[in-house]
Formats: C-alpha cells, structure tokens, sequence
C-alpha cells in the first residue's frame, strides 16, 4: 500500500468542500491532478470513496468511515511537520549540554542568557560534572555538546572548538601574595595551598606545574567543590588556584585573585561532541555561540 500525503489531503479536502472544483482551488492543483490523486488512493485503499455525478459529491460509506481515521492522520503528520519546522528555524528546541563546574557557574549562564535574547524558545539542560563526566556523558548521547578541560582522550568523542584558562591564585586582600606584581609557582611554594580533588582537571593542571619544575606545594587542604576552597581560603587555611573561567574567582570581595605565571598554568578546554552525530540545530546554532566566545577570551 502506497499512501502520501497529497492523496490524504486531497481526500479529506474534497470530504470538507463537497465539491471536486472547489478543493481543487483549495489545494492550487488542477481538478485532473486531483483527480489522479483520489484515484491512486482509492486503488491503495481497495475501495471506493466518493460517489460522484455532475452535480454531487458525496462520502460512500467506506470513505465515511475512513475519515475521521484519515483525517486524524493528516492532522498528526502536519503536527509533526510544524514541530520539525520549529526546531529547524529555532523557535524551539533543547540544548544539552555537559560543562565543567567551573563553566556552569561562571561565564556559562551569561552565555546562555545573550543566547537566549535572539532565541527565546530555546531551552538548556545543563549537567555539571568533572572532566570524565563531560566525556561520558556526551560519548552515551545524553548530552548534545561537552565544554571540558585537560586533554581529550575518548576516541569516540570529536573535538570542535579549543581555548585556554589561565590558573589564578586566590588568596585574602591582606596575604603577602598581594603585594606582588607577579605570581610564579615559586611564590606559591613559600604558602599552604587550598587545591581541588585528584580527580578534577584544574588539578591535573597544579600537579603537572608542580612535577615539571621539581617543586613540592605545601598542601593546606583539599576539597571537591570551588565554593569550599574559596571557603578555605577566606578562614586562612592556604591559598586557592583556581581556573580564572570560574565565578568563584571573582565573587568573594574579601579576597583577591591574581593569573600565575608560566606555561603550566593553562589549562586546554575544548568543546566537543560525539564522532560522527549530527548536532540538533538549536545545539549547533548554540556551538557557534561558544564559538565566538572562545575566540574572545584569546
């Protein structure tokens, strides 16, 4: 059986009109087309639909009964058209995204509220989770886009975007720190440090520094969440380095925070999303978003 959807209008458009002409007009085809159309439909369907002479149109009793199944189909599939259009010119439609912590609370919902301003009926969901969380996350599909740091190992991810975050040191207003002009890791070494769990890449990043250059920090504490260091910091148990992307940085207006010095101190993020899958529009239209972004903060 082979049904279109030119023949299920035709049908219940001359069903409504009770007139060949008239739904002919409706539709902008010839009455011959039209014609075609009821015909190859009622020879995919196995009966008559119409009875017809010059003067009327009217239902058989088969084609009665087919219309309210019919119509409801046409109605579906012309609701299932303006929702596939919608999504396609953004007037709605889901962006899902996997961000480190440190990009969900800070420069990410000013990105998502400009983004927002042009298209309003876009939504975001927004998983906050560390770098191996980002990548599995977007490699099972649950989420569209990651915006992650450290190097990118999954091989089922694919990265589209690179950028950098420079390290900060966030110490109190009156720490020795602040009366430098510039803060390298031997500055750092001489104080108690404030760093995130082993797990995270902003301290893939520290330990690396550390490594490279010989020196052993001076761990005063370790904790999971950048609120805590900041916590940590502010009760004068050590000095924070934290990824300057993060809202932490700049939030606390008793403490101060200053980039450190040096290569190791950059940590790569990258935008990436699962190889070979095409990104929703609003997803993709959102990628250029973080695109320009990216290209800002070099």
């Amino acid at each position: 059986m082979n049904l279109d959807v030119g023949q299920l209008r035709a049908f219940v458009t001359i069903a409504h009109s009770g007139s060949f002409t008239r739904a002919a007009a409706s539709l902008n085809l010839s009455q011959p087309a039209l014609t075609v159309q009821i015909r190859k439909l009622e020879e995919a369907l196995g009966v008559r639909l119409f009875d017809r002479n010059t003067r009327v149109v009217a239902l058989t009793r088969n084609g009665a009964e087919l219309l309210p199944t019919l119509g409801r189909i046409l109605r579906d599939l012309d609701g299932v058209l303006a929702e596939t259009r919608q999504l396609s010119t953004m007037q709605r439609g889901i962006v899902r995204l996997a961000v480190l912590p440190s990009f969900a609370s800070g420069m990410l919902p000013e990105i998502i509220a400009d983004f927002r301003t042009s298209h309003p009926g876009v939504g975001f969901v927004v998983r906050d989770v560390i770098a191996s969380g980002v990548a599995e996350l977007v490699a099972s599909g649950e989420a569209d886009l990651g915006l992650t740091g450290g190097a990118v190992s999954n091989a089922d991810l694919e990265i589209l975007l690179h950028g950098s975050d420079r390290m900060h040191a966030v110490y109190p207003k009156d720490h020795p720190l602040a009366r430098l002009a510039k803060i390298g890791i031997a500055d750092l070494a001489r104080h108690p440090l404030v760093l995130m769990d082993a797990a995270t890449s902003v301290r893939q990043v520290v330990d690396r520094a550390f490594a490279e250059t010989g020196t052993v920090p001076l761990v005063g504490a370790e904790v999971t969440y950048m609120s805590s260091a900041v916590g940590m910091v502010r009760a004068g148990l050590g000095v924070a380095i934290l990824p300057g992307a993060a809202m932490e940085v700049r939030a606390e207006r008793s403490l101060r925070s200053q980039p450190i010095e040096g290569d190791g101190f950059v940590r790569p993020i990258a935008v990436v999303k699962r190889r070979g899958r095409t990104l929703p529009p609003a997803s993709e239209r959102f990628l250029a978003e973080l695109k320009r972004m990216l290209a800002a903060e070099r």
